[in-house]
């Protein structure tokens, strides 16, 4: 004993002693000043017990497919049923081997990891963190302390998670962990990594699948699957290899995954990217109102970002993927062509003042003006160049550019909206509010205002039908003035001297969308009631009262032009596009529901209805939208109507089939900017190609058989003996030795 009493006795011993035993007491103390709450409270076990984490709302698509989430912190939290067993398995082999043996603080491993990086200073020496512990940091996260930080934490981590393991279960622990744990790409719980990294749901994953998500764990950042595949590919055969070494996965399995390569099917619910983007856009504004009247059972408001409510819409995913590849598909080709037909006089090269009124509209431009700049100070720092990133249907790119060359890009991209509804309904199966929405957040079907051109014709003809006019009324195609709208002189398109001898029935009048027919018709029935035609169809909007309505001067959404051609294949009866059915609580409590709303009265007669739609199949088979039938080949029961305004500023057509009617508009959101000829402008070439592309992809899946199938009612017999005449009348020889081939007929109005 004396050698102990020597060694005690040294001054250097004593004062390690002396040091040791400080430490000790320091750190017990800090021990319990943490767990007595004096570095903030520590979650008690009733607050524990009752763990609510935040979920993002999912909004799904009529038949359940996920669309899209609202979220701060993606989650979607799982069951413990929903988990595989491979999945479990790879996350205890990796992360705590010994997560069924401990109590939430792994001694043992602490132990090996003192021994071996302390003692002996081996890098490998493993973690002593417990999944139960790293649940703990997931939870409450970690504060910042002046001093002993990683220390404090620690304790803290290391109380909850003591408290953890007495309230659940090993497998609830489990279950919490995987629905909170982050992964790659701000990326909260198993079921949102799934379904973003590999496009489907936790209990589908493959072993290859869940060992790579449970890989990147250790760093989610550096083993980033999107960015860094090769790395993250070896770091999912690390664990396969834990598995395999504990037990969980034979050595010939362990072969077979090892030596297949990693394939990602990566889908971002980032909110600017995704499918349908506006879409949810739109759903999300009809949300922020719907659950501002909508209490929680506590009497607080729903908060959708945070609530895990689950909205169910009328979207078809598939129809909404195909529809967006159609009008890819045709804008790249279309803006293309705009380009070169301008060349290197395009307006957004050589219109300084369409530029420079551009620039002025800018809230920078604005704030240095606020600031009292002067003019050319103001140009100045617009004159800066900066890392601009660009769209481009080549692919997207950063360039160093000023603010004018980047308003000169944007100006020369044509824009597009489509809209496609079920007309018994109403309920939208396809939206698209733009080519992109990263860059153009205006959504040009619910929210753009666009001249609507020929397609407010049929809307005269259904008038002038309803009204009691023939459908085999004949009317001149020679020019007429209106002394009483300024001598305006409406024209047709490709128009030629003998016009003024021919005359056409309403069906090919409306079917060649003839501009000087569509305005007498109109007069003829009277504007008024043209507009309260339009009126029953459902478009609220004041309308111009003057003969130019004819030729659709009014501008209106593509959602309201789409509401009024329900009508057409509703009974008569317009219906309203909506985009919800169903809200649910994070429990599966349904909070809300929304039927569709139709208009109780007829909008026409069944009589008009027939009329017009057998109408507008002409201009399909042999008038303006005949090339659906020769270029794309379409058999479909299709009725339409295309639309080109002034200037060729706006190209419209509208779809119609039995169960589905879908809008088309192209243009520039620069309404000074149109197309260089009506060659190019004019809805057959900028609008139709769109529905033409988009019902080819519809006809190759036999997923919307139904609907491609489906055929118009049969016409009345009536209906068919009144559109059985001559498409068209010449004049006799005495009227024409009589009618001048130049002089215009005056037209002075009611």
């Amino acid at each position: 004993m004396n050698w102990i009493k020597k060694i005690l006795q040294n001054k250097w011993i004593k004062g390690l002693l002396v040091l040791g035993t400080a430490v000790l007491l320091f750190l017990v103390g800090l021990y319990f000043s943490i767990y007595f709450g004096v570095f903030g409270k520590v979650p008690s076990t009733e607050d524990l017990s009752s763990i609510i984490q935040e979920e993002s709302t999912e909004v799904l698509d009529k038949d359940g497919v996920l669309v899209g989430k609202y979220y701060i912190y993606d989650r979607q939290p799982l069951t413990f049923e929903d988990f595989p067993q491979h999945l479990i398995d790879a996350l205890v082999a990796t992360e705590d081997v010994r997560f069924f043996k401990h109590d939430g603080i792994d001694n043992v491993s602490l132990m090996r990891v003192f021994i071996k990086s302390i003692l002996l200073q081996k890098k490998s020496s493993g973690g002593g963190s417990t999944i139960t512990l790293q649940l703990a940091k997931n939870l409450f996260g970690r504060d910042d302390y002046v001093l002993f930080g990683i220390v404090i934490n620690k304790f803290k981590e290391s109380i909850i998670a003591k408290r953890l393991e007495e309230i659940y279960s090993k497998n609830e622990i489990l279950t919490l962990y995987l629905n909170t744990v982050p992964f790659s790409d701000n990326t909260y719980g198993i079921e949102s990594a799934s379904r973003k990294f590999f496009n489907k749901p936790t209990q589908e994953l493959s072993i290859s699948e869940a060992a790579t998500l449970v890989g990147t764990l250790k760093a989610n950042s550096y083993f980033n699957p999107r960015l860094h595949l090769e790395r993250c590919q070896e770091r999912r055969d690390m664990v396969l290899s834990q598995m395999e070494k504990y037990g969980y996965l034979p050595q010939d399995s362990l072969d077979v995954i090892t030596n297949k390569d990693l394939v990602l099917h990566y889908r971002s619910f980032n909110h600017d990217l995704g499918i349908a983007p506006y879409f949810r856009e739109k759903v999300k504004e009809e949300l922020s109102a719907i659950l501002d009247s909508i209490k929680t059972p506590e009497g607080t408001r729903y908060d959708l970002y945070k609530d895990g409510l689950k909205v169910y819409t009328t979207l078809d995913y598939k129809m909404q993927q195909l529809a967006e590849e159609a009008m890819k598909s045709h804008m790249s080709k279309l803006q293309h062509d705009f380009e070169a037909s301008y060349g290197k006089s395009a307006p957004w090269l050589k219109n300084d003042k369409l530029i420079d009124a551009e620039i002025k509209k800018l809230p920078i431009y604005k704030s240095y003006k606020a600031q009292g700049l002067s003019e050319s100070q103001i140009q100045d720092s617009l004159n800066v160049k900066r890392p601009v990133e660009l769209f481009s249907w080549t692919g997207d790119t950063i360039k160093n550019l000023n603010v004018r060359d980047s308003i000169s890009h944007y100006l020369k991209l044509l824009n597009t909206g489509l809209l496609s509804v079920e007309p018994s309904t109403g309920a939208v199966r396809a939206y698209i509010g733009g080519i992109d929405f990263r860059f153009f957040k205006y959504d040009h079907v619910s929210q753009s205002e666009r001249q609507v051109g020929s397609t407010f014709k049929p809307i005269v003809y259904t008038a002038a039908i309803e009204n009691g006019m023939d459908p085999c009324t004949y009317f001149s195609l020679a020019e007429v003035t209106y002394t009483n709208y300024k001598n305006w002189t409406p024209s047709n398109s490709g128009s030629n001297e003998d016009d003024v001898y021919e005359n056409y029935s309403l069906e090919k009048a409306l079917s060649h969308s003839v501009n000087t027919i569509a305005v007498k018709v109109l007069n003829k029935v009277g504007i008024h009631n043209v507009i309260t035609q339009a009126e029953k169809m459902g478009i609220s909007k004041e309308l111009p009262n003057e003969p130019s309505l004819a030729l659709g001067v009014a501008q209106m959404t593509l959602k309201d032009l789409t509401q009024a051609y329900t009508s057409y294949v509703n009974n008569s009866h317009p219906a309203k596009p909506y985009f919800i059915t169903k809200i649910e609580d994070r429990n599966g409590n349904t909070i809300a529901t929304f039927e569709p709303e139709i208009a109780k009265n007829e909008a026409f007669s069944a009589y008009t209805r027939q009329v017009l739609l057998e109408m507008m199949q002409s201009t399909v088979n042999e008038g303006t939208a005949k090339r659906l039938r020769s270029s794309y080949h379409l058999k479909n029961a299709i009725a339409g109507k295309t639309g080109t305004t002034q200037d060729n500023k706006d190209g419209w057509f509208i779809g119609i089939t039995p169960q589905l009617v879908t809008v088309t508009w192209v243009g520039n959101d620069n309404h000074s900017i149109g197309f260089k000829t009506t060659g190019m402008g004019q809805g057959a070439n900028s609008a139709l190609p769109i529905f033409g592309e988009f019902y080819k992809k519809l006809n190759a899946d036999t997923t919307f058989h139904t609907i491609t199938k489906a055929r118009f009612e049969s016409p009345s017999e009536q209906v068919t003996s009144d559109l059985n005449c001559e498409p068209e009348k010449r004049d006799g020889f005495l009227k024409r030795l009589f009618k001048s081939k130049h002089k215009k007929k005056k037209f002075k109005g009611d």
